[in-house]
């Protein structure tokens, strides 16, 4: 029990960091392209003109009775001005305050997550880790959970065409767990027919596909597009560098403490 202790105190202490970095760098990077991206969203209707309908007096008379009177709501969104593509979305400081805490808390606990994974693994393959081996391990997560399924689904903003979510996080799962078994594989086997497998494994969800929309056709600028690509997975290169390394250092203890007694953290 006390190594399962130390062990999530290091995960804790891994994903916190990560998730901060990740959060700080997210509101200078990432944020305001989907902020931008969200411009886009709001489209006005075009006005549909109701053909004239010839009716005598006594349907005129019939038709205003029958007609709702007009309420102070229906007046307000009458007189309400309609924003067009690109005007902007107004966002007040309380909206904002909960963009930012739920993206600092989704980070965070995506963070302390992958490092128990992460930590687990390193445990199960009994090899010490350090900082710098551990800033390693840190790169194969990059490369599993970010990079090999954005190869197939790239990070999108608001306003761009996509499959079916459930398709597209079905896909996305496969893709990172193949990605992590072959490149468990091909790190810790010598075995010619291990290594061919592992690097089948990681490319089988590519070679089926990614779930794509019929129509690629979006609203969003493809060069803003492009833009948010790149740094979400710069971001994520940042997060995964900060967790492995900080992870890394922080189970050399635990196995130190495990092989040479307990000297906690």
């Amino acid at each position: 029990m006390d190594l399962f202790r130390r062990l999530f105190t290091a995960a804790l202490v891994a994903g916190v960091l990560s998730g901060t970095a990740a959060s700080v760098v997210q509101q200078v990077t990432t944020v305001p392209l989907i902020l931008e991206a969200e411009k886009y969203e709001v489209v006005t209707p075009p006005p549909v003109a109701a053909a004239p309908v010839m009716v005598g007096p006594v349907a005129q008379a019939a038709m205003a009775a029958l007609a709702p009177a007009p309420s102070d709501h229906a007046h307000h969104q009458a007189a309400a001005p309609v924003r067009e593509i690109g005007e902007g979305v107004p966002t007040t400081a309380e909206e904002a305050f909960q963009r930012l805490w739920t993206t600092v808390v989704a980070n965070l606990l995506a963070g302390v997550g992958y490092a128990l994974l992460i930590g687990g693994v390193m445990l199960l393959m009994g090899e010490r880790v350090d900082a710098r081996r551990g800033l390693l391990w840190g790169l194969g997560g990059f490369v599993a959970f970010s990079l090999a399924p954005a190869y197939g689904l790239p990070p999108e903003l608001p306003g761009m065409a996509g499959a079916d979510l459930e398709a597209r996080q079905l896909w996305w799962f496969a893709a990172a767990i193949c990605a992590a078994g072959g490149l468990l594989a091909v790190a810790f086997s010598r075995i010619p027919i291990i290594l061919a497998g592992g690097v089948l494994l990681a490319a089988l969800p590519h070679l089926v596909g990614a779930p794509h929309a019929e129509s690629a056709a979006g609203v969003v600028p493809p060069e803003l597009a492009a833009r948010f690509v790149a740094l979400s997975l710069g971001t994520a290169a940042l997060f995964w560098a900060v967790l492995g390394s900080v992870c890394g250092m922080m189970m050399s203890r635990v196995v130190g403490s495990d092989d040479h007694g307990d000297d906690g953290f």
